[in-house]
């Protein structure tokens, strides 16, 4: 029986058609990316908070509770940063602020003559800290005090690991007033810095603090924005950011009421980790 042509046409259509798509997927797309829609830096923010909240600062005359927290908590809704880096806050307003605006958080406790500090007007808020909050889920923690201690008040670091594959750290370093306190602080930034090294070049890695100073603690391959523009405190407020994985980033000072030191928002094109 011979064969139409119509029918061959169609043998010959049905054929060649898994043979044109596979050819079509392994050339890719302009990226050579294999026919995938290539993967593109996203937006990464992070605000640096100091609320002053532990009751018995100095700063407390300016500061008014709730007041404090509730500002906190409007600024952080407002510019919806991935990551809020806070110092001198207390244990459960830092709860109140993860809760309100539906972070997770960590809280790290610094001890004040070697104990917890129970904050006070008005009680019931939990201990003295730092703390970390991000919008991805947080996977690790850790937090250690340094080495190098003066004073009344410790000092201590808190990182984090998150599942979008970020480590974000807070600190606040030693007032750098007497020698004796400016080498206190010298020598927690070099810890500092030698800590940020620490992977940094496998992944994206991000702190935020107060480290009464000028001078940045950054270890090489890393960005310093500061807070130079704000109206209270200028300059010690510092976030820094690893060159390999955050890209462009750009500051900004927001003015905050009801504690002595501004807001510092920093955002940066953060570039995926590569498998």
């Amino acid at each position: 029986m011979r064969t139409r042509p119509l029918v061959v046409l169609c043998l010959a259509l049905a054929l060649l058609g898994p043979v044109a798509g596979s050819a079509a997927a392994s050339a890719g797309g302009p990226d050579g990316s294999a026919g995938q829609t290539p993967t593109r830096p996203v937006e990464y923010s992070v605000l640096q908070l100091n609320l002053c909240l532990s009751g018995l600062a100095g700063c407390y005359a300016g500061t008014e509770y709730p007041a404090g927290v509730d500002e906190a908590v409007e600024v952080v809704r407002e510019h919806r940063p991935r990551s809020v880096t806070v110092n001198e806050a207390c244990s459960g307003d830092v709860e109140r602020l993860a809760e309100q605006t539906g972070m997770d958080h960590r809280f790290a406790t610094v001890l004040y003559r070697g104990s917890p500090l129970p904050c006070v007007a008005p009680g019931g808020r939990g201990v003295f800290g730092n703390a970390v909050l991000t919008r991805a889920r947080i996977a690790t923690s850790q937090d250690e005090a340094f080495r190098a201690q003066s004073g009344a008040e410790e000092r201590r670091w808190l990182c984090v690991r998150t599942t979008d594959g970020v480590r974000v750290c807070t600190t606040h370093l030693s007032v750098a007033g007497s020698a004796e306190q400016a080498a206190t602080n010298q020598a927690q930034c070099e810890e500092l810095s030698d800590l940020l090294a620490q992977g940094s070049t496998r992944e994206a890695t991000v702190l935020g603090g107060d480290v009464n100073r000028i001078g940045t603690c950054a270890p090489l391959g890393f960005w310093t924005l500061r807070d130079d523009q704000a109206a209270q405190a200028p300059g010690i407020q510092h976030v820094y950011l690893s060159r390999d994985f955050l890209l462009r980033p750009r500051e900004r000072v927001l003015p905050l009421t009801y504690t002595d030191h501004d807001g510092l928002l920093v955002s940066a094109r953060l570039r995926p980790t590569r498998s």
